[in-house]
């Protein structure tokens, strides 16, 4: 009996730990779609996956590790991917871009590889949802990469709302019940953060161009 009230005690630890990395995720996710210098948005970011990583790793210490395998897998893949790019931008020279290019067709490799796999095995009704799910994904990280402020943006938006749909009642198409609501949060806290850095772009003063000199 004790023994059983031990496990069910070590549960619900498990289980209120991965709600505590959800929340800092949420927070990390957010805060990382407010910064315009691409350095300091991948540490962040990059650091909101790991938390990302460490709550699917908690849900899976709770609930068993084989329902949580493949989205440690993903996770992982986020934070190495965030923090490589971190020290691809960082440096900032000709070599570190063609390695941040080599870099780049490989994570691509593998999202189309994993996304490929996701989709066969996805249930008929909803296979076009995951075949979405890796367009979105894929554009999302060459958005990460390429320079400026919006495209990142731009692609993250479309990949959350899609995210979104697998985690909602669309679900229950194939007969799965199961709503992840940290998963939801999360995704919705990228999308909310985007709409507050553009209202907050629109309100910056815009500085004038530049003019040629009348001869």
């Amino acid at each position: 009996m004790n023994n059983l009230i031990y496990t069910i005690g070590s549960l619900d630890n498990w289980f209120l730990f991965a709600q505590i990395a959800g929340v800092i995720t949420i927070t990390f996710e957010f805060w990382s779609y407010q910064i315009k210098d691409k350095v300091r948005y991948f540490l962040i970011t990059g650091i909101g996956s790991f938390f990302w990583m460490i709550m699917f790793f908690a849900i899976g210490m709770a609930t068993g590790m084989a329902t949580q395998a493949s989205l440690i897998v993903a996770s992982s893949y986020s934070t190495i991917r965030n923090l490589v790019f971190h020290g691809i931008f960082k440096k900032n020279t000709a070599e570190s871009k063609e390695k941040g290019l080599i870099f780049l067709l490989v994570m691509i490799a593998v999202a189309l590889i994993a996304g490929s796999l996701t989709v066969v095995n996805a249930p008929a009704e909803v296979r076009w949802l995951h075949a979405l799910g890796m367009i979105t994904s894929i554009s999302f990280v060459i958005g990460q990469y390429l320079p400026g402020v919006h495209y990142v943006r731009i692609t993250v938006v479309f990949y959350a709302v899609v995210v979104l749909l697998t985690q909602t009642p669309l679900n229950i198409l194939y007969g799965d019940f199961r709503w992840n609501i940290m998963g939801m949060m999360i995704e919705s806290s990228k999308i909310i953060s985007v709409i507050v850095f553009y209202i907050r772009y629109a309100r910056e003063e815009k500085k004038p161009q530049i003019q040629l000199a009348k001869p």
